[in-house]
């Protein structure tokens, strides 16, 4: 899929931008940092995790491949190329994005009480063609979580489709008990180390 965003004549000179994720949270974030893609694009691969496999090597994994899927699939003019990966680790495991509700109470149960950690995996292709990678690491704590908090949370629908099973930018927030590192990396997109990434990669922010 492809949105198209208006490029200004002004900027016509530097590369275009071209974001390997739908999430529209990535996109708020971007614009919260003066950056509009000029194009996004899904990457259509395998996102499984593989036996054994560390959280850190997942999502390092995962955002490689996506971008360097939609570089290759590319056929406009120069371009830099941005995706992410996302994950919530408990300890070793990689929770899930939760599908349903069933899947948000399950991953609250696990969080509940405890620290975890928000691992993102940036990375970029830029005009020539070198994939540049940055890791961020959050660490949170939640309250502890009763059934009815829990409860109310899985009705609210907030949480499907989400790592972990939660929405730090939402209703989620009040379940935060401490927040170490950065919070856009827990919405999806580290904003300082991505801007780092994208003028390395050779796109001016």
């Amino acid at each position: 899929m492809t949105s198209p965003r208006d490029a200004s004549p002004i900027a016509s000179s530097k590369p275009s931008l071209v974001l390997a994720s739908e999430s529209p949270r990535r996109l708020q974030l971007l614009a919260q940092a003066g950056i509009v893609p000029e194009a996004v694009r899904a990457a259509d691969i395998d996102e499984s995790i593989h036996r054994k496999e560390e959280p850190r090597a997942y999502a390092a994994r995962v955002a490689a491949e996506k971008v360097r899927t939609v570089a290759a699939q590319w056929s406009g003019a120069p371009a830099v190329f941005l995706a992410a990966d996302t994950i919530v680790a408990l300890g070793r495991r990689v929770l899930p994005k939760a599908a349903d509700g069933e899947q948000v109470r399950e991953c609250l149960e696990m969080l509940s009480g405890r620290a975890h950690r928000v691992l993102t995996a940036v990375a970029a292709v830029g005009t020539d063609r070198k994939l540049r990678t940055r890791m961020v690491e959050t660490r949170l704590s939640l309250d502890r979580l009763d059934a009815a908090a829990i409860g109310a949370y899985v009705q609210c629908g907030e949480g499907v489709g989400k790592a972990g099973g939660y929405a730090v930018q939402g209703r989620a927030e009040i379940f935060v008990r401490r927040l170490s590192g950065s919070y856009s990396n827990v919405v999806g997109l580290p904003l300082r180390e991505t801007m780092s990434l994208l003028r390395a990669a050779g796109y001016p922010c």
